[in-house]
């Protein structure tokens, strides 16, 4: 049977006390290794950033990625990670755009602790134990690739999102058993591209029904400190009213070496541009996003933005990932 390594980057899953803290891994390998059924050949590794999910950003992943890849080296192939759930969608879609098919990965976490308040045994209710054998099995059933297991059913990691904030059932997405597709390169990580990760600006802007001139204005404050990246989530299958005054300020944008993406608010679902109110988005060089979901757009903007280094060279290869 293959080896596995197991992967703790905290979350609710190793929280301890009231209120509810994380417990340090040496404390928690033990009580982890204790519950891990026999037929799993498995050794428990800390991930190099462990925290709450809510603070994680692009280079807590990518040094997980960098992790994983030097236990690719040291012969594991297979991979279980236990993660928030807060961004675990985020961690999940970025880790499968970045390890391609290169190996089997199942991340996962839990709606509630693995361990009683005290830390020294398991708790009397959790669904921890449950998430944590799904995913042992399903990382050795499973081809290549990165999935997300949550509440008896596997998603493919970067379709996956979190649907509900409490619910045992919180995750949607493509169902593990399904085509679905995703990305297979594998992408080397070194220490440069996760220090230039940090300085990465991504902003959202979620439509509301507001006056045109209203939306202007907030473009306009934007406009004043541009990021990367501006993401906008318009209604329905990607549909946004603009005037000549919301065009002239996407211009100023580009120019200012700002890409602009139009995605949807829906949760699920691909846009469509057929309809007459979104003619302008062919002129307005903009591009429109045709990925699996939010977190899914996030990792390919990190992808983008590390391999590339212009505006212009993110719309060149937009549809490259």
């Amino acid at each position: 049977m293959n080896k596995i390594a197991l992967i703790y980057m905290g979350g609710t899953f190793g929280c301890v006390g009231e209120p509810l803290a994380p417990m340090p891994f040496q404390t928690f390998k033990p009580q982890l290794e204790r519950i891990i059924p026999p037929q799993f050949i498995v050794s428990c590794f800390e991930a190099p950033s462990v925290k709450d999910s809510s603070a994680c950003t692009a280079q807590d992943w990518l040094l997980l990625i960098q992790e994983i890849q030097r236990l690719q080296l040291e012969g594991f192939h297979r991979f279980v990670v236990i993660h928030g759930t807060d961004t675990m969608s985020y961690a999940a879609a970025t880790l499968a755009r970045f390890l391609g098919n290169s190996c089997h990965v199942v991340i996962t976490g839990s709606q509630y602790p693995l361990l009683n308040t005290a830390g020294d045994n398991t708790r009397e209710f959790t669904d921890a134990i449950d998430n944590l054998y799904l995913a042992l099995e399903q990382v050795q059933a499973l081809n290549p690739g990165t999935y997300l297991a949550f509440h008896h059913q596997v998603f493919h990691a970067q379709t996956a999102l979190k649907s509900h904030t409490t619910e045992l059932d919180a995750f949607s997405g493509i169902d593990a058993t399904q085509e679905c597709r995703t990305s297979s390169t594998a992408t080397i990580v070194h220490t440069e591209e996760i220090q230039r990760s940090a300085a990465l600006s991504v902003v959202n802007l979620m439509m509301q029904p507001i006056a045109m001139h209203q939306l202007a204005q907030q473009l306009q404050n934007i406009l004043t400190t541009a990021p990367h990246f501006l993401v906008i989530q318009g209604f329905g299958t990607g549909n946004l009213a603009v005037n000549a005054d919301i065009l002239a300020i996407f211009q100023k944008l580009r120019e200012q070496g700002c890409l602009v993406i139009l995605t949807t608010q829906v949760t699920f679902g691909q846009i469509d541009q057929r309809y007459a109110i979104s003619d302008w988005v062919n002129t307005a060089g903009i591009v429109t996003h045709t990925g699996h979901g939010h977190a899914d757009l996030y990792a390919k903007l990190l992808q983008l933005y590390l391999k590339y280094a212009t505006a212009e060279q993110w719309q060149q290869h937009w549809y490259d990932y």
